[in-house]
């Protein structure tokens, strides 16, 4: 899906897995005007009723702007390297 099929649908996403991205899903490009990512296309990861973060820190993106998306309520962090934790979730979620 592209961008803007999917962000008219995230409401009703039970569960939206990011993997290393952080400008891209940063909400304050759709919500703060002063914000030098303002205006930028972002996928609304944080409309969704869960979001679970794969990256291997807290650090900004490229464009230096903090995330309020990592400290969400309905965001979960899983730190580390992308595949490895990506393959260790999907292990486990066959075990059950």
């Amino acid at each position: 899906l592209e961008m803007d099929e999917i962000n008219s649908s995230m409401e009703q996403v039970d569960v939206a897995i990011v993997i290393g991205a952080n400008d891209v899903v940063n909400p304050l490009a759709r919500t703060n005007p002063t914000s030098p990512i303002a205006g930028m296309p972002i996928i609304n990861v944080d409309k969704a009723r869960s979001v679970i973060v794969v990256k291997r820190s807290l650090s900004p993106g490229f464009a230096g702007v903090p995330n309020p998306l990592f400290a969400a309520d309905n965001t979960l962090m899983f730190y580390g390297d992308g595949r490895k934790n990506i393959l260790d979730l999907i292990a486990v979620m066959k075990q059950t």
